[in-house]
């Protein structure tokens, strides 16, 4: 009698388990909500560190700003010249020099670091940072996950004793990767090709 009653009861779930199932697969494809293909396309481009240089709240606001016509395609100061020409390339247009008004672009990789010793354990930098790279409690020492950082800088203003310095990534054998030659095309094309015909013996 009572493995009939758990049987039953088993039978019961799963049937209830199909009915949802097929309801949310139902929903999920009559009411799915389609993406816009360029926005995601140009989101991709975008360096991802969320900084606000652009006068937008992040990478994807500013991606949805530009496939709207609604800015420009060269607002990206972490993305710099490479970006600019690849948003270009993706949406036919002639590129443009970066505005200057919303930064300048370098190419060096920085890293935020909080001098632990002079930290007064504020948080205000942990609500600052748009990328959640930074962790601690109020009135204990705060420190910043080097490996989620993006280098935006916007932990710098709210700091009020100034403990927060951007410094270099450093290079690693994981990171590190084989400098471009500059001019390649045309040092191959500068190197002197001789070629010598052997005469052939019987």
């Amino acid at each position: 009698m009572m493995d009939s009653e758990i049987i039953r009861a088993i039978l019961v779930l799963v049937g209830l388990a199909a009915f949802f199932g097929l309801i949310l697969g139902y929903a999920s494809v009559h009411f799915k909500v389609e993406g816009d293909p360029i926005t995601d396309q140009i989101d991709g481009l975008l360096p991802q560190t969320q900084c606000g240089q652009c006068s937008f709240a992040g990478c994807r606001p500013y991606a949805e700003a530009i496939a709207k016509g609604d800015a420009g395609i060269n607002q990206c100061p972490p993305g710099g010249e490479a970006t600019i020409q690849a948003l270009a390339d993706l949406l036919d247009i002639e590129p443009e020099a970066l505005d200057a008004e919303h930064g300048e672009h370098s190419d060096v990789a920085t890293v935020a670091v909080i001098l632990e010793e002079t930290c007064i354990g504020c948080t205000l930098c942990i609500q600052a940072c748009p990328v959640d790279a930074i962790v601690g409690s109020a009135k204990h020492m705060h420190t910043v996950i080097a490996s989620e950082c993006t280098g935006c800088d916007l932990c710098l203003p709210p700091c009020p004793v100034d403990c927060i310095v951007m410094e270099p990534i450093k290079n690693t054998p994981i990171t590190w990767k084989w400098p471009k030659p500059s001019h390649s095309d045309t040092a191959l094309g500068q190197i002197p090709v001789v070629v010598e015909a052997k005469e052939r013996t019987s």
